[in-house]
């Protein structure tokens, strides 16, 4: 199809949708979806991410009451206009079989003044008419506080300050009176006060590490990231273009430690809470005692994000235990496999710090590398992903926030069903060999969430477990295939001697060193360590991360069920693309308008 032609539909579509949208004509707003299509909005109809899915709830949604008129009415979105100017003007898409018209659009909100940025994928119905098979709006900016493109920062014509002067001031104003107060100084607290930073908004983090990036300087020592340098880059700071493809942790953490002076985070390192924040509901702000060095510090902000990452490990517990005479450590306090050469290791675990540490402990000549899988494990090769997620959706030569806003306008739960359609058999496909030698090795593999629960891609695992149970492989598979490191079923562990596990059918594992692979404990439950029972309690049922009934991650940079609390989590990508949502809702709190 000719691109005049792409853009002759599309606008209109979107002029025929605008005209619903100004008169707030809700029946013929929804006349313009598939009856099976999907809207998905961030904060442009209500202060919160939403996805509906048919006709009726998409209705239902716009037809709620807002200080007595229609979220249509109230949120009157108008000046439609599609966006020629980038790599999301109209083009032509395929689906799983569906093929159609996609493109970007503009718009503006009414309440709040707000712009707008949107997304729509067309096909034809079944009498020739092209309906919204998926709709995204997302807001951009409130007007009057828009996030600027370059920091003007750094021109001082009367030459009365420096630039050093101006940053200590600035400073010195967070530490006083901050905004917003981060806990925890990794990729995603980072990115967030960077965010803020440029909204004007006065964010201070407090990292309990004595260098930024330590959270990652500090892991196993052969870490390196599973998704490419481009897919993992940081908001505002991409990588140069000279780094390697799978950033080693190490390189990554010292860019984390640039990263957060070159952005002008004001930053509190070797610093805690170190009592149970109180929230006042009549000033709607917090009291936070903080260690800070040496000294007890009291701040009273009026937002708290926790951007703590996962859990803290996850160790089971069997009998026997604290009669061990090897090395027995979770994997999250794995350094040294050197130590271990020429001895005999069990790994307990199969998902990926269990393979990136087998890895190393063959890399370092041990004598005995043995895995012990309790559950069937979903892998999938690195190579195939990138065939199919990594190169397809995020392209070297394009710009990471076109890509962003390009890759959210897809709803989660409508990605999940698209991917479990044909992309699992199609994953399959290219790792058959790797799956039939793992196989053969005596090492299960699953695409179940549960036994019985149906077939799955692997992005099913990742917003429901935040991707445990998975094995993203970057080389422990063809070490298992080839024998170099050995399976053992382990679902039945009884109990640890002092030589090692035996199991409940009387089979045993020696070992000079046990690492547990075991995962990390959930985030709610890391939060209730922070915040005690009487905040976690009103937070929104059941846990932070995993979707919601509508499809939507469970708290993560929207409202969590407690005021002035947030959620900053995830992968580099989340942090990039919904850091800007947790600034424009903590903004019109501050403005009054939320």
């Amino acid at each position: 199809m000719a691109s005049e032609d792409l853009r002759a539909i599309s606008a209109d579509w979107l002029k025929s949708l605008e005209v619903a949208s100004s008169t707030a004509d809700a029946v013929s707003f929804v006349s313009h979806f598939l009856s099976d299509g999907w809207f998905r909005d961030l904060l442009c109809f209500s202060w919160n991410h939403r996805t509906l899915s048919g006709l009726e709830k998409i209705r239902g949604f716009l037809l709620e009451v807002v200080d007595g008129k229609s979220r249509l009415e109230y949120s009157s979105l108008r000046d439609f206009k599609i966006d020629d100017h980038t790599i999301n003007a109209p083009s032509p898409f395929k689906l799983q079989g569906i093929e159609g018209v996609q493109g970007a659009f503009t718009f503006s909100i009414t309440n709040p003044a707000a712009l707008g940025r949107g997304f729509f994928r067309l096909t034809q119905d079944a009498d020739g008419k092209w309906k919204a098979l998926t709709l995204f709006t997302n807001m951009q900016d409130l007007v009057g506080y828009e996030e600027p493109f370059v920091d003007q920062h750094g021109l001082y014509e009367d030459r009365k300050i420096t630039w050093e002067e101006d940053v200590d001031a600035k400073f010195r104003a967070i530490e006083v009176d901050p905004t917003v107060l981060i806990v925890g100084g990794g990729q995603s607290g980072l990115m967030c006060a960077a965010r803020l930073r440029m909204l004007g908004i006065r964010a201070l983090i407090i990292e309990k590490n004595a260098r930024v990036g330590n959270s990652w300087r500090q892991r196993y020592p052969n870490l390196t990231l599973h998704t490419p340098a481009y897919q993992s880059s940081i908001l505002y700071s991409p990588y140069p273009t000279n780094f390697p493809k799978y950033i080693p942790k190490g390189k990554l953490a010292d860019f984390l430690e640039s990263y957060a002076i070159n952005q002008e985070l004001c930053i509190w390192l070797s610093s805690t809470m170190i009592s149970t924040p109180i929230y006042d509901s009549s000033s709607a702000r917090w009291t936070v005692e903080v260690q800070h060095g040496d000294q007890k510090v009291i701040l009273n902000p009026k937002h708290l994000v926790l951007a703590t990452g996962s859990g803290s490990p996850h160790i089971p517990t069997w009998n026997g235990m604290d009669e061990f005479q090897g090395a027995l450590y979770h994997s999250d306090f794995h350094k040294d496999a050197e130590q271990f050469r020429d001895k005999r290791v069990v790994v307990v675990g199969a998902g990926n710090a269990s393979g990136d540490i087998c890895q190393d402990f063959i890399a370092h000549g041990a004598a005995e590398v043995t895995l012990v899988q309790r559950s069937a494990t979903y892998v999938v090769s690195s190579a195939a992903m990138e065939k199919t997620r990594f190169k397809p959706l995020y392209p070297n030569s394009t710009p990471i926030e076109e890509l962003d806003f390009r890759s959210n306008s897809m709803p989660l739960a409508f990605l999940l069903q698209l991917t479990n359609i044909g992309g699992i058999q199609h994953m399959k496909m290219l790792d058959k060999e790797l799956h039939d030698g793992l196989r053969k090795a005596g090492f299960n593999l699953t695409w179940e969430l549960s036994p019985g629960s149906g077939e799955v891609g692997l992005e099913a695992f990742l917003f429901s477990r935040a991707g445990s149970g998975t094995m993203l492989d970057i080389g422990c598979g063809k070490l298992i295939v080839e024998g170099r490191v050995k399976v053992k079923q382990g679902q039945d562990i009884s109990h640890f001697d002092k030589d090692g596990i035996t199991f409940k059918d009387g089979s045993r594992l020696s070992a000079d060193a046990i690492v547990l692979a075991t995962g990390n404990e959930p985030i709610m439950k890391n939060t209730r360590a922070l915040l005690g029972n009487e905040i976690t309690d009103r937070l929104l049922p059941p846990e932070v991360w995993g979707l919601d009934s509508e499809g939507e991650l469970n708290q993560i940079y929207r409202p969590s069920g407690h005021p002035g609390l947030w959620f900053a989590v995830g992968p580099f990508g989340t942090a990039r693309f919904l850091s800007k949502h947790l600034g424009l809702q903590i903004l019109a709190q501050e403005l009054g308008i939320a």
